[in-house]
């Protein structure tokens, strides 16, 4: 019984990982395969927009190596791992192509700093760092709210082809969460993966899970 426990939890957790790299693969391929940092009007807000979207980048690799080093070495702790490890690669893939984006823009692409305030996300019980649950509790928080903002701010662009590779970020923020989700499904949860059609602020509800 246990060997088939595992070998479903591999699978579910595989799939939604695959789900994950393909995403990311459409918003790289998104950016790279248009002549689109040669063409750019520098005179817009679109560097702004994208600025603030690293800074959120910047936030989500430091989590994830934050909460890496809190995780036990339990199958609980390796499977949130596995998935922290797989989102944290997309994350510095999004902070590569979002820095070349500002500078061709014209702007300074904002740097990381040493450390980020999640207060917030704790203060209202969207996750904790004190056991491997709680920390992929708010690794689901935030990838949540980074589908949701990539929605948002896509729109405000104003270069077509940064407005795709915007909303081509967000699909893979969304499938971040439904990998999160997917391995608590896969651990046992009883939780749909996919809990909602849309993921936006009015259904936020539906896909972040409480402490």
């Amino acid at each position: 019984m246990k060997s088939k426990l595992f070998s479903r939890r591999g699978i579910l957790v595989n799939s939604a990982m695959a789900g994950v790299g393909i995403a990311g693969a459409v918003a790289v391929e998104t950016i790279t395969s248009h002549p689109v940092f040669a063409t750019m009007d520098r005179d817009n807000n679109d560097a702004e927009i994208l600025n603030n979207a690293l800074f959120y980048e910047h936030q989500a690799i430091w989590a994830y190596g934050f909460a890496a080093g809190k995780l036990t070495n339990t199958d609980v702790g390796k499977a949130v791992l596995a998935v922290a490890l797989s989102n944290q690669k997309d994350h510095m893939a999004h902070r590569d192509l979002l820095t070349e984006a500002v500078r061709s823009l014209g702007g300074n692409p904002v740097s990381a700093e040493s450390s980020y305030d999640l207060s917030s996300y704790l203060n209202k019980g969207e996750g904790n760092i004190d056991s491997d649950v709680n920390i992929a509790k708010l690794a689901l928080a935030l990838e949540t709210d980074a589908a949701i903002a990539y929605t948002q701010e896509a729109a405000k662009l104003k270069n077509p082809a940064l407005i795709t590779a915007g909303a081509s970020i967000g699909t893979t923020e969304s499938a971040h969460a439904a990998a999160i989700r997917a391995t608590f499904k896969a651990l046992g949860v009883d939780l749909e993966v996919v809990p909602a059609a849309f993921v936006n602020a009015e259904n936020r509800s539906s896909w972040v899970l409480t402490v």
